[in-house]
C-alpha cells in the first residue's frame, strides 16, 4: 500500500510558516522597524510603495551587520537576541525568535545593504524568484537597509486577499505610530512614495503624542505616573470629552512593545467608573514597566500578547493608578460656543481645555457650615408642638425661613439635620441662583458654572447609600405612624430577598400576614409622605436595572436608590440648599457624572461669553 503521509519540501514549508509572521505588509514593517530598534538606531526610515504590495524599504542608522551575520540572518531560527532556551525567560529585545527575515524571505524579493561602524565596506545581500541567494560587497550609509519586492508575488493566493490600497496603508500608518509612540527617543520618517507622510524628531513622550495626533493633544489628557519596585505605570489617559464610540485608541506597551489585553484595557475602563456608557471607550497611551523575568510574551509569532504571573496585581495596579490621576484632576467640561459660520450655532464641549493636576480652583467657593445652637422662644415651641404633623415654619428676625430642600408643593425633600446648619462666610459668596427649578448656576473663577441638581444629589446619594452597603451602620428615621402595605407576590419576594440590604440603607421593615409590609423607619433622605412611593418606585428600578443592564446586586441597589430619593427637576431649593448641595457634590468622589453616566456639571468660560458679546 503507497503511503499517504508525505514530508513537505522545504520551499512548501517555509511558505505556510511565512503566513503566521508576515499577514500582510504592515506586518514587515513591524518586524523591519523593532528590528532597527534592537540594533540600536537612532534614525529609521520607512518608504512604501502601493501600500507594501510592490515596495517596502527601512533604513535605519543602527549596528549594521557582518558578512557572516547577514548570511545568516535570512537562515530560520537565525537570532542575535537570544542564546539559550534560559533567555527566554527574560527576554528584553523586541524580536527574539529568529523567524521574520526568513518568512519575509520566503514570500518576497529581499535585498539587504548593510555596513558596520567600524568597516569600511558593507556587504549586499540579494534572493531572487527562485530563492537563490547572492551576496556581493559596496560601500554603504553605516547601518541596515532592508528592501521588501514584490510581497507575495509567490503565494497568490495570500496576494488576493489582501485589502484595497488604502485599507492596507492604513494599518501601516497605525503600526508606525504605535512603534514612533513606543520610542519616542528615534527619529522616525514615513514616505508614500516620494511624498513624506510622517517626520518625527527624537522627542519627549508629550511632544511625540502631539506629532502624532495634533498639537493640542496633550491638552485633552491626564498624565498618569507611578513607579515601584514591582511595577512602573506612565502616559496619558483622555479626559471623558475624548469619549469614543469605537476601539482603536487604546495604546497599551508593555517594556516598550505594544501589546493587546483585555484585562488591563477592562482595568482601565473601570478606572472611569460611571462615565463610561455602554459603548463608550477611552483614549489612553499606556507604558507599564515589569521585570521580563515576571512576563512571558513568547505566545504568538505576531508577539502581541502577553502573559503576567500574577495578573491580578497587574490589574489592581492600572486601576488604582488611573483612578488616582482622574482623580487628581478637574473634569468638568468647559463648554464653548461654535464658530458663527456654522448654520445653527451651539455650545460644544471644548475637548482641549487643559487641566493641572490638584487645581480645583475653578469651582463655586467651599462654605463651612457649623451646627446651630438655637433657643426657642415660648411661641416658637407653641407653634412646634402645637401641629406637630405638619411642616415647621420658624421665624428669625421678622423674616420666614423655609426648608433646606423644597419642592413646588412646599414639601420637606431633606432630613431635619440640614436645617440645623448655618453657613459661615469670611467674605461675601459669588451669586447662586436657581434656573428654571432646575439648574443652579454659580458664579466661578474662570466664568459660569451650571449643574443639574437631580442628577447631582443622585450622585451624592448614590455614594452615601454605598457606604451605608459596605459599613452597615444604617440611619433609620422612624415613622411616628408605621404604614401597613399590601403588596403582590413579587414585589414581597423580592421586597425578602432585598430586605438585609434595605436595612443598611435604613429602611425598617416588617413583614405581616395577608402579604402585608409595615414600614417602621425609612432612611433620612425619604420625604415625608413618600415613604411608600419611594419603596416601591425603587423596586420597580431596581428590577429593570436587573432586566436590562445586568448589574451587580449592591450597586444595582444604591443607584435605585439614589434615582427615587433625589430632588426632583421642578423642586425649588433655597440658597443655603444650594451651596450645601454643591458642597456635597464636590466632595464625591466623581462629581462629574451621576450613578447612570448623565453629566452633572458643566461650565462656561468668561472669554466665551465676550467672545459671544464680541468683547474680544
Amino acid at each position: 500500500m503507497a503511503k499517504r503521509i508525505k514530508i513537505l519540501p522545504e520551499y512548501i514549508a517555509s511558505k505556510i510558516a511565512a503566513g503566521e509572521v508576515v499577514q500582510r505588509p504592515e506586518s514587515v514593517v513591524k518586524e523591519l522597524m523593532e528590528n532597527s530598534i534592537d540594533a540600536g538606531a537612532k534614525n529609521i526610515e520607512v518608504i512604501i510603495k502601493r501600500a507594501g504590495k510592490n515596495l517596502i524599504q527601512v533604513c535605519d542608522d543602527g549596528a549594521g551587520m557582518s558578512e557572516e551575520d547577514l548570511i545568516l540572518c535570512v537562515q530560520k531560527y537565525a537570532t542575535s537576541k537570544i542564546e539559550a532556551f534560559e533567555d527566554l525567560e527574560a527576554i528584553k529585545t523586541l524580536g527574539f525568535r529568529g523567524e521574520a527575515l526568513s518568512s519575509i524571505s520566503a514570500v518576497s524579493q529581499i535585498e539587504i545593504r548593510t555596513e558596520t561602524r567600524n568597516e569600511e565596506i558593507g556587504t549586499l545581500l540579494k534572493n531572487d524568484e527562485a530563492g537563490n541567494i547572492k551576496v556581493d560587497k559596496g560601500s554603504f550609509p553605516k547601518g541596515t537597509c532592508v528592501t521588501v519586492k514584490n510581497l507575495f508575488f509567490n503565494v497568490p493566493a495570500r496576494r488576493k486577499f489582501l485589502k484595497t490600497d488604502t485599507t492596507e496603508f492604513k494599518h501601516i500608518v497605525d503600526t508606525f505610530n504605535r512603534i514612533a509612540l513606543s520610542h519616542h527617543s528615534i527619529a522616525f520618517k514615513l514616505f508614500n512614495g516620494v511624498d513624506s507622510i510622517f517626520d518625527y524628531p527624537a522627542e519627549s513622550l508629550k511632544e511625540r503624542v502631539g506629532h502624532v495626533f495634533g498639537e493640542n493633544m496633550p491638552d485633552a489628557l491626564i498624565p498618569v505616573e507611578e513607579r515601584t519596585e514591582l511595577f512602573s505605570a506612565f502616559g496619558y489617559v483622555g479626559k471623558p470629552s475624548l469619549l469614543r464610540k469605537t476601539k482603536g485608541e487604546q495604546y497599551l506597551f508593555l517594556n516598550s512593545r505594544y501589546i493587546l489585553n483585555k484585562n488591563i484595557n477592562h482595568a482601565v475602563f473601570t478606572a472611569y467608573e460611571n462615565i463610561l456608557e455602554k459603548g463608550d471607550y477611552p483614549f489612553f497611551i499606556l507604558f507599564i514597566e515589569i521585570d521580563p523575568e515576571r512576563i512571558d510574551i513568547n505566545i504568538h509569532p505576531s508577539k502581541l500578547e502577553a502573559k503576567f504571573d500574577d495578573e491580578k496585581d497587574v490589574y489592581s495596579f492600572i486601576l488604582s493608578v488611573v483612578r488616582k490621576s482622574l482623580g487628581s484632576h478637574d473634569l468638568i467640561p468647559s463648554m464653548v460656543f461654535s464658530e458663527s459660520d456654522l448654520p445653527e450655532e451651539k455650545l460644544a464641549v471644548n475637548k482641549f481645555h487643559p487641566a493641572n493636576r490638584g487645581d480645583f480652583s475653578d469651582r463655586p467657593a467651599k462654605e463651612r457650615y457649623q451646627p446651630e445652637v438655637k433657643r426657642y422662644s415660648e411661641e416658637e415651641i407653641d407653634l412646634l408642638f402645637g401641629s406637630i404633623t405638619d411642616d415647621v415654619v420658624i421665624k428669625r428676625e421678622g423674616k420666614v425661613e423655609s426648608k433646606l430642600f423644597r419642592g413646588n408643593d412646599q414639601k420637606e425633600i431633606s432630613h431635619d439635620k440640614a436645617e440645623q446648619t448655618t453657613i459661615e462666610k469670611t467674605e461675601e459668596s459669588p451669586f447662586i441662583i436657581q434656573l428654571h427649578n432646575k439648574y443652579i448656576l454659580s458664579q466661578i473663577k474662570s466664568g459660569l458654572m451650571i449643574i443639574d441638581q437631580h442628577v447631582a444629589h443622585e450622585r451624592i446619594l448614590y455614594e452615601k447609600a454605598l457606604n451605608r452597603l459596605d459599613t452597615d451602620i444604617p440611619f433609620s428615621q422612624q415613622l411616628l405612624f408605621p404604614k401597613k402595605v399590601k403588596t403582590d407576590p413579587a414585589r414581597l419576594a423580592l421586597l425578602k430577598e432585598l430586605e438585609p440590604y434595605l436595612s443598611r440603607l435604613g429602611f425598617q421593615l416588617k413583614f405581616l400576614a395577608k402579604e402585608t409590609v409595615k414600614i417602621e423607619g425609612v432612611p433620612d433622605d425619604v420625604r415625608k409622605g413618600t415613604e411608600e412611593q419611594v419603596l416601591f418606585d425603587l423596586l420597580e428600578e431596581y428590577s429593570a436595572n436587573e432586566r436590562e443592564k445586568h448589574l451587580e446586586q449592591k450597586d444595582n441597589l444604591a443607584k435605585s436608590y439614589s434615582c427615587k430619593t433625589a430632588i426632583k427637576a421642578g423642586d425649588r431649593l433655597d440658597e443655603r440648599a444650594m451651596r450645601l448641595l454643591i458642597d456635597q457634590l464636590f466632595a464625591t468622589s466623581m462629581p462629574y457624572v451621576c450613578p447612570h453616566g448623565r453629566p452633572i456639571v458643566i461650565k462656561i468660560s468668561l472669554n466665551e461669553f465676550d467672545r459671544r458679546f464680541g468683547r474680544t
